[in-house]
């Protein structure tokens, strides 16, 4: 900081220019043409300086009750003058003396609020609670006003020691004392031409309460009308989450829930927890009771809203949960958390860490006691996230254990009163001797349910997992076991009955490989290179054929998307699996024609090709192929076709 004029002490009252610090100038720049991303910030900035001002001096008279004197009512006021251009932000708190006016306006990281908490030590810097910095935020005044006025007055100094700064952002700075009548400090925005919307006192009252409605003091306003000289409380001047759970009703939580997702139904649930010890921060967080319309668009603007000591600091802080509880809404308010000189974004610090791994549990601790004693809720939340909630599986394997009871499927077994199912149902249903959870994909739920590959487990009233979401494919990929039950995919390599199999169901398929190793060679031969190998099928009871993938072979719709992207996949070899028992493949044994056993053996193929939910690479062939089969089946030996 530079001075044009050093006054001798019988000078101090006259007038003193003064350049900004090199990095105040660069600050202005930065906060004038780029640091915030909305304009309206500054406001937010100066009403939390209002109240770091207020909770100073009250602490401060804690030692020092004259200090209240003139006042013992906190609190701030805001004046919008649309004539004037003006807006001016006033509190009564603990002021600032000449010096400090010029040390902490002129300057960066000399701020009164740190210079004063660090003279505290023990319990009283406990007691502090942390109060906040004054003085960084102030600068941003400069993105909308073309000139700012501060007049203000340390609380216990006389009014004689008023203080008049003032500066246009131009590099420089004018100090004046003056005679100013009450403690506190007024800060005074000569807006520019283009930011004169600042001084509509609608818009003025609507941005206090989206960005300080929840501060510990009453932000006023005078009353709507131009005559009026009296003020009314503009903001609910109260943190609804600092208060304790048992002074704030079920309606007062829903009334903030729709004030804060801008949302005009009820949650399905809430939960408003205060951590204390190493780290402080009081969380209020809620489940909506429906999905946004952005909740598949990844890159929408998602979190929490961040309060410290009950200052608004950003609507979006999408540090606090992971991405798959993107559809958490709710608010953190931390004590002591590091922030960088816009308060707009968090700095790379253990502590966030820590509270978002208590923030994550925390949700799914919720989730957990809704889907246990309100079922009917949780079928509501399954229904809107229950896709979102997936992607954890992959994003978060450290919680897997709270999310696998969490997670409900479509299955064999589930009814029109319960059409989805938890993994603990499925393990209360399961056959004795059972050891795997069986589950098979598909394109849609209709066609998981008629696949072909479960039908010998529904024969046996086995359970098994119907999946046809997107995005099944992927979670299942992360899914090893479940209370010590592995997860088993009914269309991949060996079905693995196990103890399911009794010994006449091993020697029934004994029996039937044996006599249909001939028209098994057959079949591979006809069907060459494109299968590993035909087998006897465990599987099926109504259809004639299916393919079986290997346990780590790329499945269709993955080599689909893959192929979509551009990217080349190995084609896969998968195995034949075949009904000897069904009529078709009884007459395919018997054709003695090898150009026609080949044909049928094609058609069998692309049977089960079709079945799957695959496409075929010559539909139009398929189709003659058929039409050539069902001539012949219609048409009598030796007549004309």
């Amino acid at each position: 900081m530079e001075s044009k004029h050093k006054p001798g002490p019988e000078a101090a009252s006259a007038r003193e220019t003064h350049g900004f610090q090199a990095e105040v100038r660069e600050l202005l720049k930065l906060m004038i043409h780029s640091l915030y991303s909305h304009r309206e910030i500054f406001l937010r900035e100066l009403i939390s300086n209002a109240s770091d001002a207020c909770d100073r001096l009250r602490f401060a008279a804690i030692a020092d009750g004259a200090l209240l004197a003139e006042s013992s009512e906190l609190g701030i006021r805001v004046d919008a003058d649309p004539a004037a251009g003006t807006l001016t932000i006033t509190d009564n708190g603990i002021g600032m003396t000449r010096e400090e006016a010029i040390a902490n306006l002129g300057t960066i990281a000399r701020s009164g609020t740190a210079e004063f908490f660090r003279s505290l030590s023990g319990d009283e810097q406990k007691a502090s609670q942390l109060i906040g910095q004054f003085g960084v935020g102030f600068y941003s005044a400069f993105i909308v006003a073309e000139r700012v006025e501060v007049r203000t007055r340390k609380a216990g100094a006389p009014p004689e020691a008023g203080v008049r700064w003032e500066s246009g952002a131009d590099g420089e700075f004018t100090v004046e004392t003056l005679t100013q009548p009450q403690r506190g400090t007024a800060v005074t925005l000569h807006l520019k031409a283009d930011a004169r919307e600042f001084a509509d006192p609608m818009r003025v009252r609507g941005l206090i309460r989206r960005y300080s409605d929840h501060i510990g003091f009453a932000v006023r306003m005078r009353k709507e009308g131009e005559a009026s000289l009296e003020y009314e409380v503009v903001n609910q001047a109260k943190a609804l989450w600092t208060l304790p759970r048992t002074q704030i009703s079920d309606e007062e939580y829903r009334q903030f829930y729709q004030y804060l997702a801008h949302d005009f139904t009820d949650p399905l649930a809430w939960s408003h927890n205060k951590v204390e010890g190493k780290r402080e921060y009081t969380s209020l967080l809620y489940l909506p009771a429906r999905a946004p319309f952005d909740l598949w668009q990844r890159e929408a603007a998602r979190g929490l809203k961040l309060y410290v000591r009950r200052v608004f600091i950003m609507d979006d802080a999408e540090q606090f949960l992971p991405l798959y509880l993107r559809f958490v809404k709710g608010v953190v308010d931390s004590s002591d958390l590091p922030l960088n000189v816009s308060r707009e974004l968090l700095q790379q610090d253990p502590e966030v860490e820590a509270i978002r791994s208590g923030l994550t549990r925390r949700v799914l601790d919720l989730l957990a006691r809704l889907a246990k004693d309100e079922a009917e809720k949780y079928a509501t939340f399954w229904k809107e996230f229950g896709a979102v909630l997936k992607e954890g599986l992959a994003q978060d394997p450290a919680n897997h254990a709270g999310l696998l009871p969490l997670l409900r499927f479509a299955s064999t077994h589930a009814s029109d009163n319960n059409p989805s199912v938890s993994l603990g149902d499925y393990l209360a249903r399961m056959k004795s001797g059972q050891e795997r959870i069986y589950y098979v994909l598909a394109e849609s739920y209709e066609a998981a349910r008629g696949s072909p590959a479960i039908e010998r487990l529904k024969e046996r009233g086995i359970e098994v997992l119907l999946l046809a979401e997107r995005i099944d494919e992927w979670v299942m990929g992360q899914l090893e076991t479940y209370e010590g039950k592995r997860f088993k995919d009914a269309s991949r390599g060996d079905l693995e009955l196990g103890g399911l199999a009794s010994d006449a169901d091993r020697k029934q398929h004994d029996a039937e490989l044996r006599e249909s190793k001939g028209l098994l060679k057959r079949i591979k031969d006809a069907l060459g290179e494109r299968l590993t190998e035909v087998r006897v099928s465990e599987r099926l009871r109504e259809s004639p054929a299916c393919l079986v993938l290997g346990e780590h072979d790329l499945p269709e719709r993955m080599r689909r998307v893959l192929a979509a992207a551009g990217q080349k996949t190995p084609q896969a070899r998968p195995v034949l699996e075949v009904n000897v028992g069904h009529p078709l493949v009884r007459y395919l044994e018997g054709v003695a024609d090898a150009t026609q056993f080949a044909e049928l053996a094609q058609l069998l193929y692309e049977q089960a090709v079709l079945a799957e939910g695959a496409s075929l690479d010559n539909a139009p062939e398929y189709v003659q192929r058929l039409n050539r089969l069902l001539v012949r089946l219609a048409v009598p030996p030796g007549a004309a076709p």
